[in-house]
């Protein structure tokens, strides 16, 4: 659409061979015109090329990694790393990360654990075979003195229950998955991972719409994004295979998806619930079990 005015110094005249009336612009009004209608063609034809994206919003103070240069050199484990997080911090692919350190466990990083970010740094010494001091929180024994971390000790339980957010009950909520958590919720996860098995159904837990079909989004695999009423959004990453299309509406509990490894080095369902942009703990929204 344009809104460029033509602007005359003289009325209207009539051609007496034509008939037909024509009217006369200043050369400043006709240059006027001329720049309006190429400024409106290039927002138009800027506004065309841009290739679909999925509609994430981020409002949280945290956020993924933006694209940049590829990640190089090696980076040493600290407590509370997982890594989905090492990855996402350095803009590469779970799967590509894994790969690179022959980890076939994600669960099982090290503290001071030395993983190689790209393939033309070497091998670290040892590898990465430094297992026996799992990553778990850098919490003082009873007494309230820190002995540091024993090796051998067993890892962190993760959180498989929250406090009941007070607007849960404005939608009613399902589960997607049915195993089990093996990644709470946290500022870097922004949801949790629910383990299962190749090809196991992936549900929509609550009614509403698809927003995003596709694999557009790095580090998050084969990935659905459902709308619902009052701000919320689901996000539903990693799937082996998407069974449904951006615009079509879902009801609760219908199968949306397969659950894969896209992305992840072990089969599992990542979801997130976020209200107005902001990512929030879907165990405070999902049912008891």
């Amino acid at each position: 659409m344009l809104d460029g005015t033509l602007v005359t110094d003289a009325p209207f005249t009539q051609s007496p061979r034509t008939g037909r009336f024509l009217s006369y612009c200043r050369p400043k009004a006709k240059t006027a015109l001329l720049l309006t209608v190429l400024l409106s063609a290039a927002v138009l034809s800027g506004c065309a090329s841009r290739s679909a994206r999925a509609p994430v919003a981020d409002h949280s103070n945290g956020g993924a990694a933006t694209a940049g240069a590829p990640a190089t050199g090696t980076y040493v484990v600290r407590a509370g790393d997982t890594l989905y997080k090492i990855a996402q911090d350095h803009g590469m692919e779970v799967s590509r990360l894994a790969q690179l350190n022959n980890i076939s466990n994600p669960t099982q990083l090290a503290i001071g654990q030395v993983l190689r970010l790209d393939g033309g740094t070497p091998m670290p010494s040892g590898g990465s075979a430094a297992t026996t001091a799992p990553v778990k929180a850098t919490t003082p024994p009873a007494g309230g003195e820190s002995s540091g971390t024993a090796a051998g000790s067993a890892p962190a339980p993760v959180e498989t229950s929250a406090a009941r957010a007070g607007d849960a009950g404005l939608i009613s909520w399902g589960w997607p998955s049915n195993g089990k958590i093996i990644q709470g919720f946290n500022a870097t996860t922004k949801g949790i991972d629910i383990e299962g098995s190749v090809g196991a159904p992936v549900t929509a837990a609550a009614e509403g719409k698809v927003m995003y079909a596709g694999n557009g989004v790095r580090g998050l695999g084969n990935l659905i994004l459902l709308g619902h009423s009052n701000g919320f959004i689901t996000a539903y990453a990693h799937n082996q295979s998407l069974l449904v299309k951006t615009g079509e509406s879902v009801k609760k509990g219908a199968k949306i998806a397969t659950l894969g490894q896209s992305d992840t080095s072990s089969p599992r369902l990542h979801f997130e619930i976020r209200r107005r942009g902001t990512p929030v703990n879907p165990l405070s929204y999902l049912p008891p079990r």
